[in-house]
């Protein structure tokens, strides 16, 4: 399993910017960026259809898919921690220990704002605008599950009986960042694809922890704009 090799970093974070805006839930108010957020990386070609798609469908209808696609499939979760350690004890300590890489890169995950910092808008949203190596390491950490992820919404059947979700361009762009997969990596995309997340369910309740320090990262919407 190849891909092209990964953008420059500057492109990096634009693509980053842009894809934590595409992937997230469908509002009035995403659709009135999309010109803003394809300037941001005008001409790419993984995500020129998914702007298309957004563009000329409903947002009822838009809403209704992304709900069946990313809240109703679990190898399409859009919570990293997942793939690797579903919903179990260990999901829990991972959480806590990504709140940490949040506060280690200077912000705060906001509680209030009723997401998982594991979301992959989020994570690109720190990338983007506050630290690039953390996301990156992040990304890497978690290269299996946003591996999983790709190919799930690859072969997605949509209604109309054609195959490939509208969201499946934005995933890739992300995964076109990072370096090729090859030896241990690419081993662990195949054994996720095998197995699947762990299915133990606990449940998530009391993995946070007090936070500190100078800034705030709310949820997984970000200003549309280059990144700083």
């Amino acid at each position: 399993m190849r891909l092209r090799p990964a953008r420059s970093r500057g492109d990096e974070r634009h693509v980053w910017a842009a894809c934590s805006v595409l992937l997230d839930y469908p509002t009035a108010e995403l659709l009135a960026a999309l010109d803003a957020v394809e300037r941001i990386v005008p001409g790419h070609e993984a995500l020129a259809p998914l702007l298309t798609h957004l563009r000329s469908h409903r947002l009822q209808d838009l809403q209704a898919d992304y709900v069946e696609t990313f809240d109703h499939t679990r190898k399409c979760a859009l919570h990293l921690t997942y793939f690797a350690y579903g919903d179990t004890r260990r999901r829990g300590l991972a959480l806590v220990e990504l709140k940490q890489a949040y506060r280690d890169a200077g912000v705060i995950w906001d509680e209030a704002s009723g997401e998982l910092p594991d979301h992959l808008c989020a994570v690109l949203q720190l990338g983007a605008t506050v630290d690039a190596a953390t996301t990156r390491r992040l990304l890497r950490e978690h290269r299996a599950g946003l591996e999983m992820l790709r190919l799930a919404l690859a072969g997605w059947r949509n209604h109309d009986g054609t195959t490939g979700s509208p969201w499946h361009g934005a995933v890739r762009a992300v995964c076109d960042t990072l370096p090729a997969l090859a030896g241990d990596e690419a081993d662990a995309v195949r054994r996720l694809v095998e197995q699947g997340p762990p299915a133990e369910e606990v449940g998530l309740g009391g993995y946070g922890d007090p936070a500190s320090g100078p800034a705030l990262i709310s949820g997984s919407t970000i200003p549309v704009g280059a990144p700083r």
